[in-house]
């Protein structure tokens, strides 16, 4: 089965860690298996610690370096990820039921396989949300809407996680019913 995909979207600082943090929990202790892919835009940015011995092997050459310990597998693979298509991004989350994305705002603007949480702050990103967004799930942070949207939920994850994880978990169930 694939897993089902949702992307937290939204500016910086505005929430979306939190919001994945909050319905990982959520949906795990619901039974669900839940991977989390976070897009770094830092072009510098790397996992590894310069002058440990997984550093160093990359830097020797090896494209890809896996560290074991104890409580954790780490795969490092040194590859040019902007020529990644979201669907090999998606490959490394096999067996999972549930994937958010954090981040990743231009691949899934208008990828219709993919549902969209959009966390905002003011009615503009409401605005746009709606307008380069599709297929959006809901609103969330720390922008309440005055009056209710058309067909689109509001829902404060801080404050009613239960209810935006419900909305998810009706969407993987019906998927696996298909």
């Amino acid at each position: 089965m694939k897993p089902v995909v949702i992307a937290v979207v939204g500016g910086k600082k505005s929430g979306k860690t939190v919001t994945i943090e909050i319905l990982t929990k959520e949906l795990t202790q619901r039974g669900y298996t839940v991977a989390v892919v976070k897009h770094i835009p830092e072009t510098d940015f790397t996992i590894d610690t310069e002058g440990k011995d997984t550093w160093k092997f990359a830097r020797a050459g090896a494209k890809i370096v896996v560290a074991v310990s104890a409580a954790e597998i780490a795969t490092i693979e040194k590859t040019e990820s902007r020529s990644l298509s979201l669907r090999e991004i998606l490959r490394k989350c096999r067996g999972s039921h549930l994937v958010f994305l954090e981040g990743f705002r231009k691949l899934v603007s208008e990828e219709e396989s993919i549902y969209k949480i959009a966390v905002v702050r003011s009615a503009e990103e409401i605005a746009e949300g709606l307008e380069i967004f599709n297929p959006m799930l809901a609103f969330t942070g720390p922008y309440q809407p005055k009056s209710s949207l058309k067909r689109i939920p509001y829902v404060d994850v801080r404050e009613d996680s239960v209810k935006l994880a419900d909305l998810i978990e009706r969407i993987v169930k019906k998927k696996a019913a298909t």
